[in-house]
C-alpha cells in the first residue's frame, strides 16, 4: 500500500474525530454554562474517538510502514507502555516525517 493510499484514510477518520470532539467541547461549555450536566458529560465522551485514533495510529503506521532498525523496541514500547508518551513521540519521529515525506520517509512509496 502506498503513502498516499495509507494516509489517506487514516487521515479521513482524524478529521472526523476532531470534528466530533469540536462540537463536545462546545457541548460541554453550553453544559456548564446551563448546568445540564447530562449534555456535559456527552460533550466530554464525544473526545474519547480521538484520543483513542491518535492513540491507534502510532500502532498502525508501525506495523505497515516503519522505516527504521529499531522494530522490536518501537512495537514493545507502542503496545505495552501505558501512559502513551512513546506514541506521542513516536508520532513526531515517524508518523508526521512519513507523511511528509521527511527524513528516513523521503523515498518510501
Amino acid at each position: 500500500m502506498n503513502r498516499t493510499e495509507w494516509f489517506e484514510s487514516k487521515w479521513r477518520w482524524l478529521k472526523r474525530f476532531a470534528l466530533l470532539a469540536l462540537v463536545g467541547t462546545a457541548a460541554v461549555v453550553i453544559g456548564v454554562a446551563t448546568e445540564l450536566v447530562a449534555l456535559a458529560a456527552l460533550g466530554g465522551l464525544s473526545w474519547i474517538p480521538l484520543m483513542f485514533w491518535v492513540a491507534f495510529i502510532p500502532i498502525l503506521h508501525w506495523k505497515e510502514r516503519y522505516a527504521g532498525d529499531n522494530s522490536t523496541m518501537w512495537g514493545a514500547f507502542l503496545v505495552f507502555e501505558a501512559s502513551s508518551w512513546s506514541k506521542l513521540f513516536y508520532w513526531f519521529v515517524h508518523v508526521l516525517p512519513d507523511w511528509r515525506r521527511s527524513g528516513r520517509y523521503a523515498d518510501v512509496p
